[in-house]
């Protein structure tokens, strides 16, 4: 029976979840009571101190999985100096950090998300074929952000070198916005693990939100209403019968609703988890 897991980008902005005043330290144990994934999106800005992975274990139940974003430096989204001198230390020492997760049996995958400039060509393929010989036996999963991946030429070699390659699906849904996004494409290309990743469908702020400090807090404002959210449900249930693991992470935070969504589509779908983390109470 495949398993499905739906979770949340992060567990540090989801007010709805928790109790008035609790403290950051303290979200992710109350984050897992929730859901039993998460997206772990700080390695994306810097690759994390063991000790952080260490703590964030200790927090978790023994069935929670993370799922790591790829460092911005493996994904050439570089915003800025990276502090390593090439990319085989930097690679390194992100296997050295995301180690913990994996003795705990806590590791999902590593995603690694490509920026809307990294289009089909040959050199980001061979990029592709390098950055997964490097990974080993780390499952990773590939985002797509340029639509030439998935055009008429290109769609079907696309997803057969995904899956000669090893390559998770992260199938994606986002607007619809030029060649800076990707359509929907239900596809598993890993007989284990498929992963999607719901981005909203805010067409203008996915457009606008080029430039600027609020960039994300504009491109993520998006709320699934129920009609939306009962195709991802039928769409998932068809999936489920080509893969043995479907990880379904909101991003459509901007606004809160990410947590409310994940928890309308958990119902939908009718799973009740066990071995979630012990939930707090509030007094009042």
């Amino acid at each position: 029976m495949t398993m499905i897991y739906i979770g949340l980008t992060g567990w540090g902005d989801h007010d709805s979840l928790y109790p008035p005043g609790l403290a950051a330290k303290d979200k992710l144990s109350e984050y897992a009571a929730h859901f039993p994934t998460v997206e772990v999106d700080s390695y994306f800005y810097a690759i994390q101190p063991r000790a952080n992975v260490e703590k964030w274990i200790r927090e978790t139940p023994p069935s929670f999985q993370f799922i790591v974003k790829a460092y911005q430096g493996m994904t050439g989204h570089e915003r800025g100096p990276i502090p390593y001198e090439s990319k085989e230390e930097m690679v390194a020492a992100f296997l050295e950090s995301i180690a913990p997760f994996q003795e705990a049996g806590k590791l999902a995958m590593v995603l690694f998300q490509f920026p809307p400039w990294f289009d089909c060509r040959r050199e980001h393929v061979a990029y592709l074929r390098s950055v997964k010989a490097r990974m080993g036996e780390v499952p990773a999963a590939l985002e797509f952000r340029h639509q030439s991946w998935f055009s008429p030429r290109f769609r079907a070699k696309t997803l057969r070198f995904m899956e000669e390659e090893g390559w998770i699906h992260a199938i994606c849904d986002e607007p619809q916005a030029g060649e800076g996004s990707v359509p929907i494409v239900l596809h598993p290309t890993h007989r284990e693990k498929t992963l999607i990743r719901l981005h909203g469908r805010n067409v203008h702020g996915w457009n606008k939100a080029t430039a600027g400090e609020n960039w994300r807090a504009v491109r993520y404002l998006y709320r699934y209403n129920e009609r939306e959210l009962r195709e991802w449900a039928d769409r998932i249930r068809a999936l489920a019968a080509k893969t043995d693991h479907i990880y379904v992470l909101f991003n459509n935070n901007s606004g809160g609703d990410a947590a409310d969504n994940a928890k309308e589509l958990i119902d939908l779908l009718g799973i009740e988890y066990a071995g979630l983390a012990p939930r707090q109470l509030d007094l009042f």
